[in-house]
């Protein structure tokens, strides 16, 4: 889509809902770090799940969690993007611009949770811990995200640049 193009949708969209002039709900803040949660928890358990299976030092399975958590998290939003006809460039552009503020926040608050709680990182797959410590992370980082995705939409920012296409 052209630049032209894609400012006249961008401004089409503002007027739908007051989603971009400031007044975005906190249920349309919710649903952009719901979305982004859903691919963040699939790569973060998933590493977890992995590192945890595999034995592997804590560091090396955080490591694994995060950047699944980030393939994921850009996965859903760039799959989105191209099946609303977008070229491949253009909708990891719109991935990247939509969701790395977000993932960013999630994934430091959800792994800063996991490292604090005593003996999470070192718990099982089949320990209570490992899944009380891994799904509190979610929520909270749910619960601190959500200002800020609310915040950036306001602003014609992170989920909002997606908006533009649906």
């Amino acid at each position: 889509m052209e630049h032209s193009a894609h400012h006249a949708a961008h401004q089409t969209h503002e007027g739908h809902g007051g989603h971009l002039a400031g007044g975005v709900t906190w249920g349309a803040a919710a649903k952009a770090t719901l979305h982004c949660l859903t691919g963040c928890a699939i790569g973060e358990i998933l590493g977890m799940a992995i590192g945890t299976a595999m034995m592997w030092g804590n560091v090396a399975t955080m490591v694994l969690a995060i950047v699944l958590a980030f393939v994921f998290g850009y996965s859903l939003t760039l799959f989105a993007i191209r099946k609303a006809g977008l070229n491949l460039k253009a909708a990891i552009k719109v991935a990247l611009a939509a969701d790395t503020v977000s993932i960013v926040v999630m994934e430091l608050v959800d792994n800063g949770i996991i490292a604090l709680v005593p003996g999470a990182m070192d718990a099982h797959l089949d320990e209570t811990l490992f899944w009380t410590s891994l799904l509190g992370g979610f929520v909270i980082a749910f619960l601190l995200t959500t200002p800020v995705n609310k915040w950036m939409i306001g602003r014609g920012k992170g989920h909002a640049v997606v908006h533009a296409y649906h």
